[in-house]
């Protein structure tokens, strides 16, 4: 039978990307709630150190190597995770991703274009492919899948990173009607600017990465609040989490001044510079 308990209480979890950003966040939460959590990284050292943080408080957790881009390595990792919890996840969040920014569609490069994808996209994709079915299963749990404002603000110049998680949020709102009559939960965290690496570590133009890190300082907010706010929201029953402000505003704007909402996007859109991105491979960890 399903658990009445909360789904963040006491959760044997999975975590992408738990090397740094909102991943570690959910790690090191989810443990101090009684939880064990397995943190997958393609950077095995990364997760070792959110590992030990855990560890230094009492908690129980697992570091490991997965490559979400890879559907062998999240298998992999769904196998690990059922092995060490001794029985099947109840909570998977699906979080590894990269950012990308700064050039207009037909100026972003193809490489980049899939690059995105293959991280963004396809790692929440391979996740709820291999993880869902095993929930199903079990009759329990909940998957969060990390996705973010620009899944539906569209703002120019982030064409990459807007597909990829406006897919996220499509994947998401689509299990949660496949599982809408059974005791799983599903939900899309949509934040705006959160207090992490993911802009230094992207492939953003010189320019946007100016502009995204006034931004940050200005309204970012740190991980550990967004993810109180998810896991709230998970405990719930929500559909969609938008733990911001202004991340609940353009929602709005957008569905009740669509016309106007895309003029002004244009309007910025006119300002924004057009530099050459870092092509430098990064850890995908949001």
């Amino acid at each position: 039978m399903f658990r009445s308990r909360k789904l963040s209480r006491q959760a044997n979890a999975v975590i992408t990307g738990a090397g740094s950003g909102i991943g570690q966040a959910f790690a090191i939460e989810l443990a101090a709630r009684g939880g064990a959590v397995v943190c997958s990284d393609i950077d095995k050292a990364q997760a070792e150190v959110t590992v030990a943080r855990i560890e230094a408080e009492g908690g129980r957790a697992l570091a490991t190597v997965c490559d979400v881009t890879k559907l062998d390595d999240v298998e992999t990792l769904a196998d690990t995770a059922e092995a060490w919890f001794g029985g099947p996840a109840d909570l998977v969040i699906n979080n590894a991703g990269v950012g990308a920014g700064g050039h207009a569609i037909g100026e972003i490069t193809l490489a980049d274009w899939r690059w995105v994808l293959d991280i963004n996209m396809w790692g929440v994709i391979h996740g709820c492919h291999v993880f869902a079915p095993r929930l199903r299963e079990a009759g329990r749990g909940g998957i969060i899948n990390v996705a973010s404002t620009a899944s539906f603000a569209a703002a120019p110049r982030m064409g990459a990173y807007n597909a990829s998680k406006a897919a996220v949020l499509a994947v998401t709102e689509t299990l949660a009607a496949e599982l809408a009559d059974t005791p799983i939960r599903v939900t899309a965290l949509c934040p705006t600017f959160v207090q992490t690496n993911i802009m230094k570590a992207g492939r953003i133009s010189a320019s946007s990465s100016k502009i995204a890190d006034n931004l940050m300082r200005w309204t970012g907010v740190p991980a550990d609040t967004v993810v109180k706010s998810a896991l709230a929201g998970l405990d719930r029953g929500q559909l969609y989490v938008l733990p911001q402000f202004d991340a609940r505003l353009v929602w709005r704007l957008k569905r009740l001044l669509p016309a106007g909402y895309t003029k002004g996007a244009g309007f910025i859109n006119r300002f924004a510079a057009n530099d050459t991105p870092d092509r430098a491979r990064v850890s995908a960890c949001e």
